[in-house]
């Protein structure tokens, strides 16, 4: 059972934008960045029957499992870890039920996107729920091809959204699928910051980027180099 604490916390008028951890971890780590670059206040906690036993702990005091934050205008919902595998369906129908009755205007779902499926030189792709359409859209943006599967959080939720007629959409990154990729997350961050109207320094995302792309280029380097010789 999902509880919100404190009870009867109202979204009403914002959009809310929620990551999770997938490919690359684009999600939990474009909403980790807002939440500090933005300096936004913890609304609330959700604490949910079965999640996962970790408490992490940052220089400004603990995170629990799952977290809302806010600024004047927006939502953040963080999850610093998934769901138990065998209840996540049972935790994001909770989850979306919760959303759509909270007063939220909007849902932003973040997430990455393989980027070996890459054809253009888009740097994420969106999609989004009939009732979002209807609202307006997101007109001139590149919507993902049709024959493309989502998977994972942002798919459980982008199907509850489109059930519950709720105007939802997603923006999906295109990462890395073998480590944490903050040049996704950067591209994500950037999306939101022009939809949302706010302003977002990604320099850190993209250094980071860069460190993590130089320690592969270096391991990549030394995995082709011929054996050493045992011999003199």
């Amino acid at each position: 059972m999902l509880r919100v604490i404190p009870e009867g916390v109202d979204l009403s008028g914002t959009a809310l934008i929620a990551g999770f951890h997938g490919i690359g971890a684009t999600g939990y780590w474009t909403v980790k960045f807002l939440v500090n670059e933005l300096k936004a206040k913890r609304r609330c906690y959700l604490d949910y029957d079965e999640a996962p036993a970790v408490a992490t702990f940052s220089g400004t005091g603990m995170a629990t499992p799952y977290e809302v934050y806010e600024v004047p205008g927006l939502s953040l919902l963080k999850a610093e870890v998934s769901p138990v595998r065998e209840r996540e369906s049972q935790f994001f129908r909770e989850l979306a039920a919760w959303v759509k009755a909270s007063g939220a205007r909007e849902v932003a779902l973040v997430g990455g996107l393989d980027e070996s499926l890459k054809t253009d030189e888009d740097t994420y792709k969106v999609v989004m729920t009939s009732a979002f359409s209807r609202s307006g859209g997101l007109p001139g943006e590149p919507a993902l091809d049709e024959d493309k599967i989502i998977v994972g959080p942002v798919a459980s939720l982008l199907n509850l959204f489109e059930i519950n007629d709720f105007p939802a959409f997603a923006v999906l990154a295109y990462s890395s699928t073998e480590r944490v990729d903050p040049r996704a997350s950067a591209a994500a961050v950037k999306f939101l910051a022009s939809r949302y109207g706010f302003a977002a320094d990604t320099a850190p995302l993209i250094k980071g980027a860069e460190v993590l792309e130089g320690e592969m280029k270096q391991y990549e380097e030394k995995e082709r180099r011929p054996p050493a010789s045992v011999y003199s």
